[in-house]
């Protein structure tokens, strides 16, 4: 549910091993006619027998059954390549966001509409997430996105209220820090953890991935040095991955924090820890904040079973139902994807409510870039990286970062 710490493999490698999906024939040993598969990274138990229950709720009335393949999120796309290259991809391929284009780029993935997906009503974000030059290749049940955590005790013993603004963050944040705790927690570790959490001060103050050096993104980074440098944020962000921020704050060395729905069940098992959440703070006042959409997106591969796939298709359907995208959600604590599925949501788990409104204004981290999105995450990260440690300038390490970006194109 949180981004994926790996690079990516270069297009390239996808389309010689994805070319040879279609179709299935020679020496590709038959699928099981009443057994459709999935390849997803549904490792953890919980999540896994909460997926396969959603499956079976929805393969019965086709009269067939599914079974789902998970290994490490770090290693779907290796086994969807090792399986493809065998003829054995499974009908299903559940990736995550960010790996959409360079799939989608091969022309592996057979686009939701020609497959007779109904993608109508989805909100903007889930619509971008799973798409590519125009076509949709990819439906999320649901996505997640960041918000701003907070310790409600914290913030009423020191009289303030959860900051809206820049201004107030870093205002908020310097009253907050006493003693061991700090007053805002953030990761910038230079991985995808890292980026996701400064893609909504990035994006919110105008920043373009597409353009680093056009100096609209600076603002962000001074932002963050400042934070640092005030020592309101301790100096270990840099080192600290969006678990380690959770734990900070659980255990009351940070009064604020940025992270994801994916923390809230180890946060509800502290019941001493009295915190809520917050949309995240913007530039200024009325703006809307703009944060990254994460999860994963369900697929289709072009697997050349024209019968298969209109039975996959079906199953995606089911499973994308309100009913269906509310339940699952409330599972895992992510935001339906269904506009009308999302509200209702929301009025149902109400403590929520701040992550279904970020989920309204966020966008994919592949919109403007496409299958260049790893390499331009890993320019981001080392300009934040170079501006936290004092090595560089925002100005400077957001040309930096360009170059670094144009680079690795």
């Amino acid at each position: 549910m949180h981004p994926i710490r790996r690079r990516r493999p270069a297009p390239a490698v996808l389309l010689t091993a994805l070319v040879a999906i279609a179709p299935l024939a020679g020496c590709a040993r038959l699928p099981d006619p009443g057994t459709l598969t999935v390849l997803n990274s549904a490792t953890d138990t919980h999540e896994h027998t909460q997926q396969q229950k959603f499956f079976d709720r929805c393969a019965k009335p086709l009269g067939v059954k599914v079974r789902q393949t998970s290994v490490p999120a770090d290693q779907v796309v290796s086994k969807a390549l090792r399986m493809a290259s065998s003829r054995s991809l499974t009908d299903i391929l559940e990736l995550d966001g960010s790996e959409l284009p360079q799939f989608a780029d091969t022309g592996g993935l057979l686009p939701l509409k020609e497959a007779g997906v109904d993608v109508t009503g989805m909100s903007p974000g889930a619509v971008s997430m799973g798409s590519f030059q125009g076509d949709q290749y990819g439906i999320a049940r649901s996505v997640n996105s960041l918000a701003l955590i907070y310790n409600v005790d914290l913030l009423r013993k020191a009289g303030v209220e959860p900051p809206t603004t820049w201004e107030e963050l870093k205002a908020t944040a310097k009253k907050l820090t006493q003693g061991r705790t700090f007053g805002m927690a953030f990761s910038a570790t230079p991985d995808a953890d890292g980026v996701y959490q400064f893609l909504p001060f990035f994006w919110s103050v105008g920043g373009d991935e597409a353009r680093l050096d056009d100096g609209r993104g600076a603002p962000a980074l001074r932002l963050w040095k400042d934070l640092v440098d005030d020592k309101s944020a301790s100096s270990a962000v840099v080192t600290w991955n969006q678990q380690d921020v959770n734990d900070q704050f659980i255990a009351g060395r940070a009064a604020m924090m940025i992270n994801g729905p994916w923390q809230v069940p180890v946060l509800g098992e502290h019941k001493d820890l009295d915190w809520a959440v917050a949309t995240i703070p913007v530039p200024e006042a009325g703006r809307p904040p703009v944060p990254p959409i994460g999860g994963t997106v369900m697929t289709l591969p072009r697997t050349g079973d024209s019968g298969r796939q209109k039975t996959a298709a079906r199953i995606l359907d089911c499973l994308n139902e309100q009913r269906n995208q509310i339940s699952w959600g409330e599972s895992v604590y992510n935001v339906p994807t269904r506009t009308a599925a999302a509200a209702a949501y929301k009025a149902q788990n109400p403590k929520l409510g701040a992550f279904a409104d970020q989920v309204a204004t966020a966008r994919s981290r592949t919109d403007r870039v496409g299958s260049r999105w790893p390499v331009v995450s890993d320019a981001l990260a080392g300009a934040f990286q170079s501006v936290l440690t004092g090595r560089s300038t925002p100005e400077a390490a957001l040309k930096q970062a360009q170059s670094r970006a144009t680079a690795g194109e």
